[in-house]
C-alpha cells in the first residue's frame, strides 16, 4: 500500500492544505495550523515532508509543514558539512 493511501488529508477539504494569502495574517494562519493539526495525527507525515522536501518547489502545507518551512530545512541541509549527524 503506498503511504498516500494511508493520509488523514484524504478525508478533509483539499483546500485547507493550500493556504491562499499571507501565512502570517489571521484566517490564512488558523488555516494553515488547522492543516498542520491534521498532519500531526497522521501515520504517514514523515514520508509525507520527505515526499515534499525531494519534490521541490510544492506549495502547500505538505508533512505539517509549509512551503516557506520545507526551504529553510533544504537551506539548512545544504549548509551543513556532508558525513556530520548529530545525536538526539
Amino acid at each position: 500500500m503506498d503511504w498516500r493511501e494511508r493520509a488523514l488529508c484524504l478525508r478533509e477539504d483539499p483546500d485547507l492544505f493550500f493556504p491562499i494569502g499571507n501565512i502570517n495574517s489571521g484566517p490564512v494562519a488558523m488555516q494553515t495550523d488547522e492543516a498542520k493539526a491534521v498532519c500531526h495525527r497522521c501515520p504517514v507525515t514523515e514520508q509525507c515532508l520527505a515526499w515534499a522536501v525531494d519534490a521541490d518547489p510544492v506549495e502547500g502545507i505538505w508533512g505539517g509543514t509549509t512551503e516557506g518551512e520545507r526551504r529553510a530545512m533544504r537551506r539548512r541541509a545544504a549548509r551543513k558539512p556532508a558525513g556530520t549527524e548529530t545525536a538526539a
